[in-house]
């Protein structure tokens, strides 16, 4: 797939396995980690697509940030879908231990 998230995190080790020259361009790695945060124009039905999208293509964990329904929805490899209703914070998992993100300013 060729689609670019809002935010994203690669493992070092694996990032550093990327050749140098695909680092500058359009790498051809799936994200361990990566956020789309829904704008007021966004349609929800695209992004949730966009997100089993990475998750088919090996991204780790998802979050789909929707301010304004004020829900996370988080995307895991091998699960389905959760829907977390006006979360105070959302954790990076195993994935990324310790990132915490507290959604007071997002809802």
């Amino acid at each position: 797939a060729k689609r670019s998230p809002d935010a994203a995190w690669i493992q070092a080790e694996r990032w550093e396995a990327v050749p140098a020259s695909e680092r500058e361009l359009f790498p051809t790695i799936a994200p361990d980690f990566v956020i789309e945060l829904r704008s007021k124009t966004d349609r929800l039905a695209p992004l949730k697509q966009k997100m089993q999208e990475y998750v088919d293509n090996g991204v780790r964990l998802g979050w789909l940030i929707d301010p304004q329904a004020k829900q996370v929805l988080v995307y895991r490899l091998g699960a389905k879908e959760i829907i977390l209703e006006n979360p105070i914070a959302v954790s990076g998992e195993e994935v990324l231990p310790g990132f915490v993100l507290e959604t007071s300013r997002l809802f």
